[in-house]
């Protein structure tokens, strides 16, 4: 299990949001990802959410590779 309230976390959380360009005010809505499996992600709706949810997906994706954690390890 991640922990997302760690300095190590946010680091992460914070330079995936930048390689992405999301704005930090979002960030928050990637932590939930990270403490279900891949599998229950979210998809694109189609709809122009703003953020999509395949940044939030992209931005989940790249914490765990910074963190050195498969997603498909997430439970």
């Amino acid at each position: 299990m991640i922990d997302v309230r760690s300095t190590e976390f946010n680091e992460a959380l914070d330079r995936a949001g930048e390689e992405y360009g999301l704005q930090d005010y979002y960030r928050a809505c990637v932590r939930p990802l990270l403490l279900m499996p891949v599998t229950q992600w979210p998809t694109c709706c189609g709809s122009n959410c703003e953020p999509c949810s395949q940044t939030l997906v992209a931005v989940a994706s790249r914490v765990c590779e910074l963190l050195g954690i498969d997603p498909q390890d997430l439970k």
